[in-house]
């Protein structure tokens, strides 16, 4: 029997120049999984589709609690088919997340590690945002194998070309813009609508392309304000007589600056106010855009990176990101993925602009 035809009860032979030499690659039996991080939607199906494809393939599967936090506190239960059965639908992650600076210190990592080595853990799967990911290779650095799975709204993970959480954060942010509109038009007001986005546009661009917004703002961009006013105004003066404006929160300022008027949307809005004089309003979306349950794009695309995923630790190909490029599932080497930085789709921003042209 071949390979590729044994059950996944037993070890994998694997021949090395057929009739001569072989040797045994021991697969791995234990692996966990943790979300670190912001939440976003489609975690859970990610959770689920890693911890049966695992089991699938007779590993057994720990889940860590409250991301690295869980990990050095010892959070940790064992997960298996039935703990995932009614998890698919539900937004954010049932493991819980949350921010440790403790596991950026050397003590801290050493207790995460002994952790995961007390549990037996061989790999661990990693999902969130590039900051998760550096958490992974930190651990990999002591010597555990880690893959990562990119789950985060903003999209801003290099080599994949959606992250877990984008679609439906997309299509929150369009349902609401277009509820601000019935209203803005009612008033003949401009609305100043601030989403997600710290250094990566993707967010307020597609979101801006599909809720037809007369301006979007990404930080990829320096921002325009002369040219934003005079499309509001000339929006203002067609038979429109409103203006729906999107503007990410990295643009023009210091996203981490928790002072609310001092936000990117409000800056924009009191120069379009100060310039043009029209009656405008500032709506920021804040965390609705991580809730929901996920859409059905974003249900598809984490079952096939959680299932990769387990599928990766079990041959033991580490160091790795999952990632979507085409529609096609792939395996990214992880130090690659972070060393570069997400660039902005420039059909989409060219189509933004013509179809925003007023």
């Amino acid at each position: 029997m071949g390979a590729d035809k044994l059950p996944f009860s037993v070890k994998k032979e694997r021949w090395k120049n057929a009739g001569q030499k072989c040797f045994l690659c021991m697969d791995m039996k234990v692996v966990g999984i943790v979300t670190s991080g912001g939440d976003a939607p489609g975690m859970n199906a990610a959770i689920r589709a890693f911890t049966r494809m695992s089991n699938r393939l007779e590993m057994d599967v720990f889940g860590v609690y409250h991301g690295f936090f869980g990990l050095i506190n010892d959070e940790i239960i064992r997960l298996d088919t039935r703990k995932v059965g009614d998890i698919l639908h539900r937004g954010g992650t049932f493991l819980k997340t949350a921010r440790c600076p403790e596991f950026k210190t050397e003590a801290g990592q050493a207790k995460a590690v002994a952790n995961l080595k007390r549990y037996g853990m061989e790999g661990l799967a990693v999902i969130g945002g590039d900051g998760s990911f550096r958490g992974a290779l930190a651990l990999q650095n002591w010597g555990i194998k880690v893959v990562g799975i990119p789950g985060t709204i903003d999209n801003d993970i290099p080599c994949t070309d959606f992250t877990i959480g984008f679609d439906t954060a997309v299509n929150t942010v369009v349902e609401a813009v277009n509820k601000i509109r019935d209203t803005a038009t009612s008033h003949e007001r401009t609305f100043v609508v601030e989403v997600m986005g710290r250094n990566c546009g993707d967010l307020a661009l597609c979101s801006g392309l599909a809720g037809g917004a007369e301006v979007i703002l990404i930080p990829e961009v320096e921002p325009d304000y002369e040219e934003v006013c005079r499309r509001v105004q000339k929006s203002h003066d067609q038979e429109k007589s409103r203006a729906v404006v999107i503007v990410a929160e990295g643009v023009g300022g210091d996203p981490d600056n928790r002072n609310l008027y001092d936000s990117s949307a409000f800056r924009v809005a009191n120069y379009i106010k100060e310039k043009t004089k029209i009656d405008t309003r500032v709506t920021i979306l804040g965390h609705i855009q991580r809730g929901g349950s996920p859409t059905v794009n974003d249900r598809l695309l984490a079952s096939r990176l959680g299932a990769e995923a387990a599928k990766a630790l079990y041959d033991n190909d580490t160091g790795k990101m999952v990632a979507t490029q085409e529609g096609k599932i792939l395996r990214v080497d992880l130090e690659y993925a972070l060393s570069h930085k997400k660039t902005v789709k420039k059909e989409y921003l060219e189509l933004a602009s013509m179809l925003a042209s007023v």
